[in-house]
C-alpha cells in the first residue's frame, strides 16, 4: 500500500525546515537539531549509544531515576562510568561536581537538567561552565526543562542536549529532538561503536550541511511533527521569556500554597526546586497517599510512590487557575480550610502583575 492509498502524507521538506528552524530558535543555537522520530527517551538512549565506548570515562550525575538509566546505557556501550549520586530530595552542587571532576578525570559529563519526578533542578549553567573549563563533552537531559527554564545552548556551550515537547511546551510526545554541537558530532564520529542503520543512530538522522542532499526521514510521525510545529509557534507567539516566567510563577505560588497548608516541599533546598513540578513530602500524613492522580496532583513514581505527591504545573497548567485547583485538592485531602492557601497563591500572581 502506498502513502496515498493509506492516507499517510509524509512530512514535507518545507515542514522539516520549519521544524528545525523553530527548534533552533527555541534552543538559541545556530546548529540544526536532530529530529527524533519518537518519544524523547529514544533520543536520550541514542545519545548514550552514540558516545559510549570502551576507554571512555564519564562522570554521570544522578539526582533521579533517569540519571541512573543513562549511566546503565553508557555502561552497556562499554564506557567506564563514575557516578556522582545525591539523595533524590536534593540536587547536585557545583562544588561537588568540581570535586568529582578533579578526582575522576572524565572525558565527558552527563546530568538531568530539571527532574520532574523529584521536583529538583540541577545548576545547569554552573555545571556547563565547569565542563568547558575542563574541556569535557557535556550531555544534558533537558526533556522536561525546555520551555520552563533557561536553556541557551550555544551561550552555555552544551554539546548534546535531549529535549521533548510534552511538558512545558505543551506539545506532543511522539516526536522529539537532540541538539548536537560540532564538538558533539566529532565525539560521535570518532566512536567506532556509534550505531548506523538503527533507530538509535544520530548519524543517520543528522541534518544536512549546506549544499548536501537530504531526504526527510520517512519515519518521522507526521501528525506529531505538525503538532510540534504548532506548539513551537505558540511558544514563539507568547514569547519564551513569558513562558518561562509563567512556569516560575506557578512554582512560586504552589510553594506558597503548600506553606499555608503546613506542608513541606520534598526538595530540601527551596532555591533549587524545578519550575515544572512542585513535590510535597508526605511523611506521616497518610491522607496524602493517593493511588491515582487528582487533576494535576499525582502520586510519586517508582520508589518515590507513597513518599511524595507531585503538582504537575507545566504547559497549559502553568497558570494561577491550575495551581489553585491543586491547592484545593490538597486541602480537601487534608480536610482543612483552603482559604489561607488560596490567598497565598493569589498573592504571588498579583504581585507579578
Amino acid at each position: 500500500m502506498n502513502t496515498v492509498q493509506s492516507g499517510f502524507v509524509p512530512l514535507t521538506r518545507a515542514e522539516y525546515d520549519t521544524l528545525t528552524k523553530l527548534l533552533g530558535e527555541l534552543l538559541q543555537t545556530q546548529h540544526a537539531p536532530v529530529i527524533i522520530p519518537g518519544e524523547a527517551i529514544i533520543g536520550i538512549e541514542a545519545i548514550a549509544a552514540g558516545i559510549a565506548a570502551p576507554g571512555r570515562r564519564f562522570l554521570n550525575i544522578v539526582t533521579g531515576p533517569y540519571g541512573t538509566l543513562f549511566g546503565e546505557w553508557l555502561e552497556r556501550g562499554g564506557a567506564e562510568v563514575v557516578e556522582l549520586r545525591v539523595p533524590f530530595d536534593e540536587v547536585v552542587t557545583a562544588e561537588a561536581v568540581e570535586a568529582a571532576i578533579a578526582s575522576s578525570q572524565p572525558q565527558a559529563i552527563s546530568f538531568v537538567h530539571a527532574e520532574v519526578v523529584t521536583g529538583g533542578s540541577n545548576p545547569a549553567k554552573s555545571i556547563l561552565e565547569l565542563a568547558r573549563r575542563h574541556e569535557l563533552i557535556s550531555v544534558i537531559d533537558s526533556v522536561s526543562a525546555v520551555g520552563g527554564e533557561e536553556l541557551p545552548i550555544d551561550a552555555w556551550g552544551a554539546d548534546l542536549v535531549a529535549i521533548g515537547a510534552q511538558k512545558a511546551l505543551g506539545g506532543p510526545n511522539g516526536v522529539s529532538a537532540v541538539s548536537v554541537s560540532p564538538r558533539g558530532w566529532a565525539y560521535i564520529e570518532s566512536n567506532a561503536r556509534a550505531p548506523r542503520n538503527s533507530i538509535l543512530s544520530l548519524l543517520d538522522l543528522r541534518p544536512p550541511g549546506e549544499g548536501q542532499a537530504f531526504r526527510v526521514p520517512p519515519s518521522i510521525p507526521t501528525l506529531e511533527a505538525r503538532a510540534l510545529i504548532a506548539a513551537l509557534a505558540d511558544t514563539e507567539a507568547e514569547g519564551l521569556d513569558r513562558v518561562i516566567r509563567r512556569h516560575e510563577l506557578a512554582a512560586e505560588s504552589a510553594a506558597a500554597g503548600l506553606q499555608a497548608l503546613g506542608l513541606e516541599g520534598w526538595q530540601r533546598d527551596a532555591s533549587r526546586r524545578s519550575t515544572l513540578t512542585t513535590t510535597v513530602r508526605i511523611g506521616g500524613e497518610d491522607r496524602l497517599r493517593i493511588g491515582q492522580p487528582v487533576g494535576i496532583v499525582a502520586p510519586g513514581d517508582g520508589e518515590l510512590r507513597g513518599r511524595l505527591l507531585r503538582i504537575n504545573h507545566f504547559g497549559a497548567n502553568a497558570s494561577q487557575e491550575s495551581v489553585e485547583k491543586a491547592v484545593r485538592t490538597l486541602a480537601g485531602l487534608l480536610e482543612t480550610d483552603e482559604a489561607a492557601a488560596l490567598a497565598a497563591v493569589r498573592s504571588v500572581w498579583e504581585a507579578a502583575r
